[in-house]
């Protein structure tokens, strides 16, 4: 059994069309919208491919009007998009990220798996790094052989007693400091954590298109780009 996990893919169809791995199943951690220039296109494909696929805190403030509640960092962009996106979902579309549970339990090649999009204390929001604490409470009471989440853009990897816990980065926005999509992989018990190069100049072009104001367009490019948030701009005074 082998099962590709995908995550945070952000409107980056690019990205998204570019995904080269065989599977026998897709899982995806939420995230399809916002950001990126065409999240239309990326839930009409997974819709058709995605054997399962769980709401993270972008769908939900799609789906239901609703603040992604970011960090302050990143609340222009996300507002800006979030209206872009809207913009140009179909009703069915945005009934589609509604309808997306917040979490999902399964069960495969004698493994339980455990899917949300940040957290299982908290499915949307709570933004928890790999290393921290907090994992220690997140496992307990869960039941899985392995914990698959979202939200951070991260790529990691942690083992806690008998669980692991995976995060496979980001495909649509990756923030490891590189351009180039992450995602995971699952085979018969082990998990890889495994990127691909995809037409980057591609994405930025139809974002730099968008109805946005220039500097959150040159932002959004910067990261894609790079891999980095770019740092605030310092007003000289």
């Amino acid at each position: 059994m082998r099962i590709a996990i995908l995550s945070d893919i952000h409107g980056n169809f690019d990205a998204l069309s570019a995904f080269r791995e065989s599977y026998d199943e897709l899982w995806v951690l939420g995230d399809l919208v916002n950001y990126g220039p065409e999240p239309g296109a990326v839930i009409d494909y997974l819709k058709v491919h995605a054997s399962f696929v769980v709401r993270g805190n972008h769908d939900h403030a799609v789906g239901f009007n609703e603040d992604p509640h970011c960090s302050p960092r990143f609340r222009a962009m996300a507002e800006a998009t979030q209206r872009f996106t809207e913009s140009v979902l179909t009703c069915g579309q945005k009934h589609f990220l509604r309808s997306l549970p917040l979490h999902a339990a399964i069960e495969r090649g004698g493994a339980r798996f455990y899917l949300c999009h940040a957290v299982p204390s908290d499915p949307l929001f709570s933004y928890c790094h790999a290393n921290a604490a907090q994992w220690l409470r997140e496992v307990e009471g869960v039941g899985a052989d392995f914990i698959f989440v979202g939200h951070t853009h991260l790529p990691a990897l942690r083992t806690i007693g008998a669980c692991t816990v995976v995060n496979p980065g980001s495909l649509g926005q990756p923030k490891t400091g590189s351009p180039q999509a992450c995602y995971a992989v699952w085979e018969d018990g082990k998990v890889s954590l495994r990127s691909y190069g995809y037409p980057v100049d591609s994405a930025v072009a139809k974002l730099r298109a968008l109805p946005l104001d220039a500097a959150l367009r040159d932002e959004l490019a910067a990261i894609l780009q790079t891999g980095h948030t770019p740092a605030v701009p310092q007003v000289k005074p």
